[in-house]
């Protein structure tokens, strides 16, 4: 049996993988690896773990969980896209994207219980990378479409707020209570009023974050994050402030790795699982298919959506096998790798064996780490997140996709991450039936000066061609939309300047008819008819065409009713009914 010989993309110098490699990208890389390359990734690799483990830490903690987990997200999806990913240098593991939706889903079903929260985070994970591989598998890429711009603005500056105001209170050095950014924030403001701050973690807090946002303002090659967590780690273990001054650590970590475990969960569980893994899903894909086409864009390769999928799903369930929580690509650690030189996930597997390294090795290294610091990493990140700009851009171009961002803003904060979010969605999707159902039409005529037919009601000055009305109908024909085009077609028959002889519908916007629009066009070539009125059509595409006759109204209409442009229309009307106007000529009625 013959190798399959690999399909070349005329856009990229690259060959795309075909036969196993296509659905194992590592196996294509590991081919064509370059000796010269291991050098660079294994210091991108040691650059990257510097800033994972931190960042891990502090993204379980937002989600809700001890921060060990983490490091137990990072390593076993590093390893998984590494070997199913498409993106050479993409890094994926826990991100603030993601903190709050783990966090709504999972503990208010774990009502308090640590071990019920560690293994709920694990089976999210699981059933959240499931969905993504049926997706995949499904070619489902599309389904980030769902996720319009003004959906992705409401969600994430509504989740870097949650996040934000769920972290302040480790920056104040006291913990809160609540399910909800309100209750949050309440607690919040009580535990101020009542003086619960602690001093020496708010100092560590706050030096921390304008440590990381000065080193990005004015060093941008050094690594602020890291600065900040060492900084505050060996300050806090020299003067030994968790016992002096009651500052709250990370504590000695769990030595060695996670070991595998799949743990099972009632079905009520599941069914409450199951709309935070289809959001998780649908939010980390969306997220990473965009930083995937950008980084490859980049590097002058291609990757698939659908294999993005796929990959996600198995870090994923990865993850979540191995004591992990849902993971998405990163945006601000995939930059890290790049600068630092990375050519491909060797990268990743080198930070991933870094990360074991430490847990088998050098669990006390960490034990002095504040949460104040932590803290400050997250909020540093959600800066990240927030996306003014574009928001002010929607609210000049077009209101209604603003009040679209605000409603997912707000559902998102009021009612939660994931009701939120789909209460947007819904709003959008919504929004697109309601421009398919009440469409743009027009009556077309002639214009001095301009070749075409076009729109009456921006052209007063246009002269209708007596007896014939042009009738345009911007969409598809379907059920909720056909008896609005039966009325406006013979309300532009009654409005018509003279009598009506022929309606000639261009056809070019409309991409479908239904049965229920079939229907109605039945209906109204009879009434027409009645009226001795002949409806004709024109521009209709082909696939239009062939539903006609499949419905058996293509023959009832005729051949003759159909031609391929307006003005084609235009000139065997007036040829047949020898209408006498003198502004006809067979050049202006050709479409432009």
């Amino acid at each position: 049996m013959t190798e399959p010989v690999p399909q070349v993309n005329p856009l990229f110098h690259e060959v795309q993988p075909s036969g196993v490699a296509r659905w194992v990208p590592g196996l294509a890389i590991l081919r064509s690896y370059r000796l010269a390359w291991l050098s660079q990734d294994i210091l991108a690799g040691l650059v990257l773990t510097a800033i994972l483990v931190p960042v891990g830490m502090g993204y379980a903690v937002a989600s809700g969980l001890p921060a060990i987990y983490g490091l137990y997200a990072t390593i076993a999806p590093l390893v998984a896209y590494a070997v199913f990913g498409p993106s050479r240098i993409l890094v994926l593991g826990p991100d603030s994207a993601l903190a709050a939706l783990i966090a709504a889903t999972i503990l208010p079903l774990a009502a308090g219980n640590p071990e019920r929260v560690v293994l709920l985070a694990g089976m999210l994970a699981v059933i959240s990378g499931t969905l993504c591989l049926v997706a995949g598998f499904s070619r489902f890429g599309f389904v980030t479409e769902l996720i319009s711009k003004p959906v992705r603005y409401g969600y994430l500056n509504g989740i870097a707020l949650t996040v934000v105001v769920g972290q302040l209170s480790k920056v104040f050095g006291f913990s809160v209570t609540g399910d909800s950014f309100f209750q949050v924030a309440y607690s919040l403001a009580q535990g101020l009023q009542q003086g619960l701050t602690n001093g020496v973690a708010l100092s560590i807090g706050l030096a921390s974050l304008m440590i990381m946002l000065a080193c990005r303002r004015w060093l941008p090659k050094v690594p602020g994050v890291l600065v900040a967590v060492i900084g505050a780690t060996l300050l806090v273990g020299y003067f030994d402030l968790a016992t002096q001054s009651g500052i709250a650590v990370i504590g000695v970590l769990p030595q060695g790795l996670p070991a595998f475990r799949f743990s099972s969960i009632s079905l009520a569980e599941f069914n409450s699982l199951l709309s935070g893994a289809f959001a998780i899903a649908v939010v980390s894909f969306a997220d990473l298919s965009v930083l995937s086409r950008t980084y490859a864009m980049r590097g002058n390769y291609e990757v698939n959506g659908n294999q993005e999928l796929i990959a996600l799903g198995v870090a994923n369930i990865a993850s979540g096998l191995f004591h992990g929580f849902p993971v998405t690509s990163s945006s601000s650690r995939t930059p890290v790798a790049e600068s630092a030189g990375a050519k491909t996930q060797v990268a990743g597997l080198v930070g991933a064996l870094c990360i074991a390294l430490l847990l088998i090795y050098a669990p006390m290294l960490l034990r002095n780490l504040p949460y104040a610091a932590l803290g400050a990493v997250v909020i540093y990140a959600c800066f990240g997140l927030f996306e003014i700009a574009g928001v002010l851009h929607l609210y000049r171009l077009r209101r209604s996709e603003f009040a679209l961002f605000l409603v997912c803003f707000f559902g998102v904060v009021s009612l939660g991450v994931i009701q939120g979010i789909f209460l947007a969605v819904g709003m959008a999707l919504l929004a697109f039936i309601w421009r398919a159902w009440r469409p743009y039409d027009a009556v077309l005529g002639r214009v001095d000066g301009m070749k075409g037919y076009h729109d009456m009601s921006r052209h007063p000055e246009g002269r209708q061609i007596p007896g014939l009305v042009l009738f345009r109908w911007d969409a598809p024909l379907f059920f909720a939309n056909a008896e609005i085009f039966r009325e406006h077609v013979l309300l532009a028959v009654v409005n018509a300047p003279t009598p009506t002889r022929w309606v000639v519908v261009a056809a070019e916007p409309v991409t479908d008819v239904d049965t229920t629009a079939a229907d109605m066009l039945a209906d109204l070539d009879k009434v027409l008819a009645q009226a001795d009125i002949e409806l004709c059509f024109a521009e209709m595409k082909g696939p239009v065409k062939d539903q006609l006759k499949h419905y058996g109204l293509f023959n009832k209409f005729g051949v003759e009713s159909f031609f391929p442009t307006v003005g084609q229309a235009v000139n065997q009307y007036l040829a047949v009914s020898q209408v006498e106007w003198n502004d006809w000529d067979d050049n202006k009625h050709t479409r432009q």
